[in-house]
């Protein structure tokens, strides 16, 4: 008897060596990043920087997937629904962590792992540079006396720009119409050819194009400039109101369905690591003026939360959010 219970232990422990093995050799294909919105806009632009060091830091390759949408829901929802095995992740920005209180979507970041928090940005009010605005207080003045009437680009329910918008006007005169694009880059193509009057969008978005000469900076929104744009303000030069909200900005990161499997998840987040402190994507984030954060795990986890409390407690607060953040769970900051 002592001798068919060994036999036994001796299979069961060959067959989890087995499975540890095979786990261990994730990935044993491609796997598929699928990046939150269109080409060309910030998000991106920073997944298509970093993901060959990825790809060179997991040994195969990653197929990258522009699947935007319902300001990040598709492909969230996207995401969610593919199997649970690391092989689909998400290129995401900040969108999930506002989509309840939008009434955009019950999924969030809550239901996803941070394989990285790569970095954060700074968000900037930009212009054509033909625009008749010359300073922030010159736009903010034109809004005030007509309200309604200019025009702001935006990506929808969550965006970026709906959500920099939240921000001021819970500190000020704001009564904008926005009309929605599908993500950064087409709201800021539009802008060019006059569709809109002004947009607010991630420096890391607008930055070639205001060093080109074809966009003004208005205002970085942040309480100081900052090295990227140097001789442009922070928009609490025109709205001081807003310094209590700052800083803020849009974030970008690497996320795979909460229940992966642990040692993928590893995987996953020592590939990213390494990739995070490539040449090609340090020097992308230095030049967008963006900020290298590199967290994972939980501490990337109470970042998502803290960030989620504070802005959607913003739009809360200014009439913006169709839910309220208490409802769901979300607690004001402190």
């Amino acid at each position: 008897m002592k001798s068919k219970l060994k036999r036994i232990a001796t299979v069961l422990a060959a067959a989890s060596l087995v499975s540890g093995a095979a786990r261990a050799e994730f990935p044993e294909r491609e796997v598929l990043g699928v990046v939150m919105w269109g080409a060309g806009g910030a998000t991106d632009t920073v997944a298509r920087a970093i993901n060959p060091a990825a790809e060179e830091a997991l040994g195969k390759p990653i197929v990258v997937l522009n699947k935007s949408g319902g300001a990040g829901a598709i492909s969230t929802a996207y995401v969610n629904a593919a199997p649970a095995d690391g092989y689909t992740f998400l290129y995401g920005a900040e969108n999930p962590q506002l989509h309840s209180v939008m009434g955009v979507s019950d999924l969030d970041y809550g239901s996803f792992y941070p394989v990285n928090i790569l970095g954060r940005g700074i968000g900037v009010i930009a212009v054509n540079a033909d625009s008749k605005y010359q300073t922030m207080q010159e736009l903010m003045s034109d809004i005030k006396a007509n309200p309604g009437n200019v025009l702001m680009g935006s990506t929808g329910p969550g965006g970026l720009p709906s959500t920099i918008a939240a921000i001021i006007s819970n500190s000020a005169d704001f009564n904008v119409t926005a009309i929605p694009f599908d993500g950064e880059g087409p709201g800021l193509t539009a802008m060019l050819g006059n569709e809109v009057d002004f947009m607010p969008a991630g420096i890391s978005a607008a930055a070639e194009q205001i060093k080109a000469g074809k966009m003004r900076a208005l205002a970085v929104v942040n309480t100081e400039s900052v090295d990227t744009l140097p001789d442009v303000p922070p928009i609490t030069d025109a709205i001081p109101g807003m310094a209590k909200f700052l800083p803020w900005g849009p974030f970008y990161g690497v996320f795979v369905k909460q229940d992966v499997p642990d040692d993928v998840k590893a995987t996953l987040v020592g590939a990213f690591a390494v990739a995070a402190k490539s040449e090609t994507f340090t020097t992308l984030m230095a030049n967008k003026g963006n900020i290298i954060m590199d967290i994972s795990g939980d501490e990337a986890s109470a970042f998502l939360k803290k960030w989620q409390q504070v802005t959607t407690w913003v739009l809360q607060d200014t009439g913006a959010a169709k839910v309220n953040p208490e409802t769901l769970g979300i607690m004001r900051p402190e």
